[in-house]
């Protein structure tokens, strides 16, 4: 009998853009970078991404005023949005566009009176 080890499949398009994202904002802005919740679940990418200059925080509490920070992939709601606004930092959104698409239809499905249920 044959066996055949597959080969990994690699990330989705929007986990390879947010990683993008905070490295190109590493090789713009210089570090330190802080990113808002862990921008991909994939601890290599992360230490990777630390060894950088990245910091990984759980609440913009954490940032200094004016600090570069990055929404992860998983998207943020409009209170995180104006927070970061209101704290001075400059704040890049990372979010996968298809969370973008999602959250953007159900906003849609609820004015419409409609229940949602998000599984």
């Amino acid at each position: 009998m044959d066996a055949f080890l597959a080969n990994p499949r690699g990330f989705c398009a929007g986990v390879e853009r947010a990683i993008d994202i905070v490295n190109r904002a590493l090789e713009i802005h210089g570090s330190p970078v802080y990113v808002l919740h862990e921008i991909v679940h994939n601890r290599r990418v992360l230490d990777e991404l630390k060894s950088k200059g990245a910091i990984f925080v759980k609440s913009l509490d954490e940032v200094p005023r004016g600090g570069h920070t990055i929404f992860s992939a998983h998207g943020v709601g409009e209170g995180v949005e104006k927070q970061a606004a209101a704290q001075g930092l400059l704040a890049i959104d990372a979010t996968c566009p298809l969370v973008t698409k999602v959250h953007s239809q159900a906003i849609g499905f609820g004015n419409d009176g409609r229940e949602l249920i998000l599984i």
